[in-house]
């Protein structure tokens, strides 16, 4: 119980009697007869995820229990010990137990008595017994799932078996997919309203149709066009426009500028494209290729304009100064999203989970205070969910997070197809002293301090910058870094408490026999070179 809601993740090991060493155990299944929904891959996980339980604030209070089925069973001896870790701020009246069977029979209910065919199954030999691996739940089938769990680990390939049916049991949803559902509707009769007048119904109806001087649609029976129509007229080999619009804005987002420089305005009143040719070949390869995205992103990374280097040339200042004839790359700052990806995935933890509902990072404290109607109170994410990508972080209207803010995300309220880039003081500033890239610094000075691989200062220096610049650094830069680090160092030295206050900044926590004075000095390099301009721009 807890007066709102937590994360509770729990982990279990095996301290056997004559080793020094635990063994972890790992899970099949886990659920809970109350919980809040989570999502990967745009789909709800069935019970909970291993990664922790999610109680919902609404049911705080409430008594609830939750079960973690091993993958297989685990055999113990005397003088053998379960140890179980479970972590969640604020769970109180806790009781855990160990069971040989797997009780979800607990959390559903009784099981239904079903007089068909078993669906799957297979015969496995334990303890010169025949058990049925996987049925319906029906009683003996039950009976036979629950012999097979308790029995020990002597027939490892009949529980591989059974854990794979398990899962595909789980994968099939009861055969239930998502899917969006409408229902049809007869279309009302839209008409030329005669002198504007909505009430007047002797104007001339109006059908569905395109431009007149764009690709007619196809319809051979006459009938009226629906948006199945639209959508197909719009992918079609007689209709370049939206393939030619597509390809151009996939070059905008990799060379910096489209082939031609306007996205919002293709037409005869926008801007010639600089390479015709170029442009409509990508667009009938496009085309050609059922409309593969990821081959067609692919094939323009892999050319060798592509993979031209940023250096400017002189000679082409007076030329091309806007770098349209594509002599060399276009350096760029990062998007505002990516700019927090880039520093979680340097500092290793960045979590690429695709779909599910928004991730609420870090944000100041007070930051809804003048939101009323009605008064909003943010609470960010305590799991995993606070490393997400930029893309699902929560978006409020008209209060966009601080950082995104900061490096120029539009605010929603109309579509921004190319975003204004500004250079100002306040996003140093975010990169800083932002509680995500305060996290981000300490847990990348975490992985130097702790790589077997550095075995002094300037390893662990070339190691930071090749890990978030993808270069060694240059001996100025070496030497400005190893002096700071020596000032920090000493300054931390004699300020161990406040070295000690460093790691409760965010979620991810240090291991515990860390030096935390190291760590400290180490974090400070690492805010530096994650503030370094190079970091956030794109060469």
């Amino acid at each position: 119980s807890k007066t709102d809601g937590t994360t509770v993740t729990l982990a279990a090991e095996i301290l056997r009697k004559n080793s020094e060493t635990p063994a972890p155990l790992t899970w099949l299944h886990a659920d809970a007869t109350r919980k809040e929904a989570q999502f990967r891959n745009g789909d709800e996980v069935i019970g909970i995820t291993v990664r922790g339980w999610k109680i919902p604030a609404a049911d705080a209070g409430l008594p609830m229990t939750g079960v973690w089925q091993l993958a297989t069973p685990v055999d113990l001896s005397d003088g053998d010990r379960v140890r179980i870790k479970l972590k969640g701020d604020g769970v109180g009246d806790l009781r855990a137990f160990t069971s040989p069977l797997a009780a979800f029979a607990a959390l559903s209910g009784p099981a239904p008595r079903i007089k068909k065919k078993p669906l799957a199954a297979i015969a496995g030999t334990v303890n010169r017994k025949a058990v049925l691996a996987l049925a319906p739940r029906g009683r003996d089938a039950r009976l036979a799932e629950l012999y097979l769990q308790s029995s020990g680990t002597a027939a490892a390939e009949t529980h591989a078996r059974h854990r794979q049916l398990f899962e595909d049991v789980l994968s099939c949803r009861d055969g239930r997919i998502p899917t969006l559902v409408t229902v049809a509707w007869q279309p009302r009769v839209t008409r030329v309203l005669a002198r504007g007048n909505w009430q007047d119904e002797s104007g001339e109806v109006v059908k569905p149709a395109v431009p007149h001087f764009l690709p007619q649609l196809a319809l051979a029976d006459g009938r009226r066009a629906n948006r199945l129509d639209l959508a197909r007229w719009l992918v079609s080999r007689d209709n370049p426009l939206t393939a030619r619009v597509t390809v151009n804005r996939l070059w905008k987002q990799l060379f910096g500028a489209g082939l031609s420089a306007p996205l919002t305005d293709v037409g005869a009143q926008g801007e010639p494209p600089s390479h015709p040719e170029l442009l409509d070949w990508l667009a009938a390869e496009l085309t050609d290729n059922a409309w593969d995205i990821k081959r067609m992103v692919k094939l323009m990374v892999s050319s060798n304009t592509y993979r031209q280097d940023a250096v400017f040339r002189d000679n082409l200042k007076d030329i091309d100064p806007g770098n349209r004839l594509l002599a060399r790359q276009s350096p760029r700052r990062l998007e505002a999203e990516l700019v927090r990806d880039n520093a979680l995935a340097t500092a290793g933890l960045l979590v690429g989970d695709i779909g599910g509902p928004s991730a609420r990072p870090y944000q100041p404290v007070g930051y809804y205070e003048n939101i009323n109607f009605p008064l909003r109170d943010y609470q960010p994410h305590e799991d995993d969910r606070q490393y997400r990508r930029g893309l699902y972080m929560h978006w409020q209207r008209t209060f966009l997070h601080p950082m995104l803010a900061n490096f120029d995300a539009p605010s929603r309220e109309e579509c921004t197809a190319d975003r204004v880039v500004s250079n100002t003081p306040q996003q140093a500033l975010t990169l800083l002293n932002d509680t995500s890239f305060v996290e981000a610094a300490r847990a990348l000075a975490e992985r130097l301090v702790a790589d077997g691989n550095a075995h002094n200062d300037e390893q662990r220096l070339t190691a930071a910058y090749e890990r978030a610049l993808a270069r060694p650094p240059t001996a100025p830069e070496r030497d400005s870094l190893l002096r700071l680090l020596g000032v920090e160092r000493e300054s931390y030295t004699g300020r161990v408490p406040d070295a000690d206050k460093l790691p409760r900044n965010g979620l991810h926590r240090p291991p515990a026999d860390v030096d935390k004075v190291e760590l400290a000095a180490w974090t400070a390099v690492a805010r530096v070179i994650l503030n370094l301009h190079e970091f956030i721009t794109r060469y």
